[in-house]
């Protein structure tokens, strides 16, 4: 499984883009394969406070139900709507059109790089 290079991420198995102080979102291949078919997504409302670590929306397979953790602190500022749709995309292109949403940054953990991205999921 490739793990891009342009990204950081989290041991909960999100990814994040960081612009500035936006962030953007996801769950990685890794978390959508072990999912399976993702069937519905909820995620935080534009204009929530959302705090690093702490629940912020779920995602529904065939398989489960996962909560959705906040990778970072601040103030969502866009959501894809486009998952609400059609979650599917979130298994068939997490990286890029399956996003979730986007965060202005008031704090950002110490996020993982890819390769100790790819250690972990090599562990698991």
């Amino acid at each position: 499984m490739t793990v891009p290079e342009n990204l950081s991420y989290t041991k909960e198995h999100e990814w994040l883009s960081i612009d500035g102080d936006v962030a953007t979102i996801g769950i990685t291949k890794f978390a959508a394969e072990a999912l399976g078919d993702i069937v519905f997504v909820q995620l935080p409302e534009v204009g929530a406070v959302v705090t690093a670590g702490e629940e912020c929306g779920e995602i529904e397979s065939t398989k489960s139900v996962s909560e959705l953790f906040a990778p970072v602190s601040g103030e969502v500022v866009e959501v894809n709507e486009s998952t609400s749709d059609a979650p599917e995309i979130v298994n068939s292109d997490p990286y890029e059109q399956g996003w979730l949403f986007k965060v202005r940054t008031t704090e950002v953990p110490e996020l993982l790089d890819a390769g100790a991205y790819t250690e972990l999921t090599q562990e698991a």
